[in-house]
């Protein structure tokens, strides 16, 4: 795809894309896909989708009790328990607030160690990266932000969101529908959304402005970016997901890049 080589002019030292189709066919695919990148918080969605097998396997419910008095896996999931940004300081009551939070997918990652008697990266890869064959896929840090990846790797995880078959397509459904609406809640590096809508451990783009998708992205949109300067979203409508990562961290170049990248993308997509 032509759009993909705009990542060319991008002001990073590396940087590599792909975009999936939703029958999993790779559509195209742009720079090093076989180079690992540290992923930041795309990293939660993986956390995320490995947290959903452990609830479809019997291991936890997605209503048990986890985290701050009151909380449940959802509002963890949902970043709606009330864990400030970076610890586990509780800010808010369960399901009143949406606070973007790190401390709360480690506090979920922990919950599952503890349920499922398995180190959560070794159940991550068993769940998520070897049935998908992400061979270039690791935790190596937080389940929040410690996940590194290739853009090849990647693609297969869009496929698997697109058309799953680790989860019951249900159970992805729920994971990609707004969890807890109408919660404002600032977006890092975009500021205060109102609303802020946000699934189980991805977000979803809704009416956001400013956002990091493309003005032409659908507000079924949903993804993740990483302040590590990558990103991965799905656009139902457009029937296709695109993956983009980078080695410089998120900032004013990212801001500047990355919409107008999304909307050449799903103007190529729409061309057929």
């Amino acid at each position: 795809m032509e759009s993909l080589r705009v990542i060319e002019s991008w002001p990073v030292p590396h940087a590599a894309a792909a975009v999936v189709r939703a029958d999993g066919s790779v559509a195209g695919i742009h720079g090093p896909a076989g180079h690992r990148f540290p992923l930041a918080s795309v990293t939660k969605p993986l956390t995320a989708y490995a947290v959903l097998v452990a609830i479809e396997e019997g291991g936890i419910e997605l209503d048990e009790p986890a985290g701050p008095e009151g909380a449940t896996v959802r509002h963890l999931l949902a970043h709606t328990a009330g864990y400030a940004f970076d610890h586990e300081r509780v800010m808010a009551r369960p399901g009143q607030r949406r606070i973007y939070s790190n401390a709360g997918f480690e506090v979920l990652a922990r919950h599952v160690e503890q349920a499922c008697a398995i180190p959560f990266g070794v159940y991550l890869n068993e769940a998520v990266f070897r049935p998908l064959g992400m061979a270039d896929s690791s935790l190596d840090g937080s389940p929040a932000a410690g996940g590194v990846s290739t853009v090849a790797d990647l693609a297969k995880f869009a496929a698997e969101l697109m058309a799953p078959k680790l989860l019951a397509p249900e159970t992805v459904a729920e994971a990609t529908t707004v969890q807890f609406p109408g919660l404002d809640g600032v977006v890092p590096g975009y500021g205060l959304q109102r609303p802020n809508n946000w699934g189980l451990g991805v977000e979803i783009r809704g009416t956001k402005s400013p956002h990091w998708t493309g003005a032409t992205n659908s507000p079924a949109t949903f993804g993740h970016f990483g302040q590590a300067g990558t990103f991965l979203w799905v656009d139902p409508e457009a029937r296709a997901a695109t993956v983009a990562l980078a080695d410089r961290d998120f900032g004013p170049w990212a801001i500047e890049a990355w919409p107008p990248f999304n909307d050449a993308v799903v103007a190529e997509l729409a061309r057929g």
